[in-house]
């Protein structure tokens, strides 16, 4: 759109509306403005325009642009006053929760999951004909749980019709009320083989809203997921929102459809992995839940880890990592009780931020768990389509080992994304570094980025509608690029030199020997590129093959370059952990003298 010179965003959170305002400089699209609200969805105020329209208001004070006229937003802009367009995402009330039903579990269903999943959703279950549980067991879940709307999935085209019919019949027999509404039908959509449409709508059609589109796997080596998606977009804005109190009006004004937060975070993810060509990994760390996202080879997936996040799921992480592996993390002795305590406190008082810099670094350390436990399971779901019979070489064999086709190689990301208060707004970028390199533990040759104000959803929302401001902005003022990480992946004895490097910097040439259990960090400004030289030792692999030496450029950031030559996975020399945990720490100057 030519015509847009000034927009108003606005990302309705559970408890915070952020504002943010886009104008087109001379240098193209900057993001100039910002302003945050409660969010006002709950009593006493009800109404989510109310919170909108304060953090709008923010904008305007600081800006000095008129943006409201009362309670409506003026458009189009004309000098200082208004603005082009007015758009909006949300996951005030909860965000969108989904059940998907699919007839095979690690297939349709995890297909069904895999959609849902993509469109912002958070899934609550996911039911199968053969998950093992008995049709009452099936239809008291459906009752217990009280989704927003349900994903019917099942059979390829031309395929098993049964038990598509019969997943219906458990739907119908539940009788499903929606949570917003008491006069509404419930949304469900049918996505599975088009030969069961005609008895699925007589079973589903008078009970529910009932929703029709293609089969998200109409064969056994294909997945089709967009049409699905864009309907489960649709009926969020048609039924969950509707219902929220306020949101008619909110999208009165919006100039484009308003998008669950999530969905718009993946939406700006896979059009900078598109526009640059680029492999990426993304992730959210909230107080309640993880969202990894990812684009590998353009297939885009989503995960949410409901159970890990870093205030109200802090527990959760402990019961999961362990306390061991909170512990490796942490460079002094700690009292399993003490920890336990402090864990408890921030889960009782969920907005405290660390006081002491014990405190802030056991903070960091389970957050590099709950990012490690959510990445994991990200792994496990965004993989090959199960169920193709696919022909492989030997050599493809021992590539893949045990670990199954997932579609996350780590040699093969270009960029990785934090966001999320314990990432972007660490004390210093060397935290927020160290926890990526430590949670994720990328591989060969890796940029590393933090979301500076999370604006990645008013960005997803924006690039439906101007692809070009949404990707100038990104990149000039959404993310803070932390530099590169540079990770030869093999095995060897601690202290053994795993790689030796030269690098051309603007200081001069820096040459030297990685040692196994070692990280060495380079000035490189944010900014500027530098050329590198990396050779391997014999059974260690730079992203070329074992052996073999990589020459790259390399960019920098507010860290710089990272060569980190701890393996894959990091190990910790067991009777030495404090000391190493010090020197690590010390390399990236992560918490200054101590």
């Amino acid at each position: 759109m030519d015509n847009l010179h000034v927009v108003i965003a606005t990302d309705c959170g559970s408890t915070t509306t952020k504002a943010i305002l886009i104008e087109k400089k001379d240098e193209g699209y900057r993001q100039t403005f910002r302003g945050e609200a409660p969010t006002t969805v709950e009593a006493p105020f009800e109404d989510v325009t109310r919170g909108v329209l304060n953090a709008i208001q923010e904008v305007e004070e600081l800006s000095g642009r008129r943006i409201l006229d009362g309670e409506t937003i003026i458009t189009p802009a004309a000098g200082n006053v208004g603005v082009d367009i007015y758009i909006s995402t949300s996951s005030a009330g909860g965000g969108l929760q989904m059940m998907v039903a699919g007839v095979v579990q690690a297939m349709t269903s995890e297909s069904a999951q895999r959609c849902a999943l993509g469109a912002g959703a958070i899934v609550m279950d996911a039911l199968a004909a053969n998950d093992g549980r008995l049709p009452h067991e099936k239809i008291e879940r459906i009752r217990q749980l009280r989704p927003d709307m349900v994903l019917l999935a099942g059979g390829t085209d031309g395929g098993t019709v049964s038990h598509v019919v019969e997943l219906a019949e458990d739907i119908a027999a539940a009788d499903p009320k929606p949570r917003f509404g008491t006069g509404f039908q419930l949304p469900v959509i049918y996505a599975g083989n088009a030969d069961a449409r005609e008895k699925v709508d007589k079973v589903l059609g008078e009970k529910t809203a009932l929703t029709v589109t293609e089969n998200i796997r109409p064969t056994m080596e294909a997945e089709n997921l967009g049409p699905a998606r864009h309907v489960i977009h649709d009926l969020f804005l048609e039924h969950v929102m509707a219902q929220a109190p306020g949101y008619r009006k909110l999208m009165g004004w919006a100039g484009a459809p308003i998008m669950p937060t999530p969905g718009a975070v993946g939406q700006i993810m896979q059009t900078i992995a598109r526009q640059q060509g680029i492999n990426v990994v993304g992730v959210d760390i909230g107080g309640a839940t993880t969202d990894v996202f990812s684009v590998f080879g353009e297939i885009f997936n989503r995960t949410v880890s409901a159970n890990l996040g870093m205030s109200y799921s802090i527990s959760n992480v402990l019961a999961e990592a362990g306390l061991d592996a909170i512990m490796r993390w942490v460079a002094f002795d700690l009292e399993e009780a003490d920890l336990r305590d402090r864990i408890k406190n921030k889960m009782i008082r969920p907005t405290t931020i660390p006081q002491l810099l014990q405190e802030l670094q056991i903070e960091q350390a389970i957050a590099r768990e709950a990012l490690r436990l959510a990445f994991v399971q990200h792994r496990e779901l965004a993989v090959g389509l199960k169920g193709v019979q696919s022909e492989r070489t030997l050599a493809d064999v021992f590539e893949q080992g045990a670990t199954g086709e997932s579609l996350i190689q780590m040699m093969e990301l270009d960029l990785l994304v934090g966001s999320g208060g314990v990432l972007s707004h660490a004390p210093n970028r060397q935290q927020s570094c160290a926890m990526l390199i430590d949670a994720f533990q990328p591989e060969g040759i890796t940029r590393l980025a933090v979301d500076s104000i999370f604006m990645m959803p008013h960005l997803g929302v924006l690039s439906t509608v101007d692809e070009q401001a949404a990707t100038e902005v990104f990149e000039r003022d959404c993310l803070i690029y932390l530099g590169t990480c540079a990770a030869p992946v093999g095995e060897g004895k601690f202290g053994e030199v795993c790689a030796e490097y030269a690098v051309d910097l603007a200081g001069g040439r820096r040459e030297g020997e990685l040692r196994i259990g070692e990280l060495v960090l380079l000035p490189l400004e944010d900014g500027e590129t530098a050329q590198m030289s990396l050779r391997p030792g014999r059974r260690w692999d730079a992203g070329a093959g074992p052996g073999q030496a990589i020459n790259a450029v390399v960019h920098g950031g507010a860290v710089g370059l990272v060569l980190d030559g701890r393996g894959r996975p990091i190990e910790l020399a067991p009777d030495d952990r404090l000391r190493q945990m010090a020197a690590w720490q010390g390399a990236l100057n992560l918490y200054g003298e101590q």
